[in-house]
């Protein structure tokens, strides 16, 4: 199997990238599919699917499941982290979850378990979006 990350990129690849860079906000591949369309660059939906993919198995990009199961990608910094995400507008913030990581730690070692992993994701509404409602 290829190593993905020995891979010269793309210039599909250099524009997903530069995409994601601009833009804080989860968005679904159809969304930054339209971004890239918009900006002049002719890369086709498959291979932004793709491409997505491949970030996120190299861990350059975080995904989740929206409440409706839809799949949402952003650059994300490194280390774990777990993310805030506003329902309505996207806004997303990271935010660091010590009492989850105990909790984590102590669950896996009382039903034996190591190298547990897991992720946290917060779906509300931003003050903002609040208070336009």
């Amino acid at each position: 199997m290829t190593d993905l990350r020995s891979r010269r990129p793309t210039k599909q690849r250099i524009a997903i990238e530069s995409d994601l860079d601009r833009v804080e906000e989860f968005r679904t591949a159809q969304e930054i599919h339209a971004s890239l369309h918009a900006a002049g660059d002719k890369i086709g939906l498959a291979t932004v699917y793709r491409t997505l993919q491949a970030m996120v198995d190299e861990d350059i990009v975080d995904q989740l499941r929206t409440d409706d199961g839809e799949q949402i990608f952003r650059r994300c910094s490194t280390g774990h982290h777990h993310h805030l995400v506003c329902r309505d507008c996207g806004r997303t913030v990271e935010v660091e979850g010590p009492a989850v990581e105990r909790w984590t730690d102590r669950v896996a070692a009382e039903h034996g378990f190591t190298e547990v992993a897991h992720t946290l994701e917060l779906f509300g509404r931003c003050g903002p979006c609040t208070s336009r409602r």
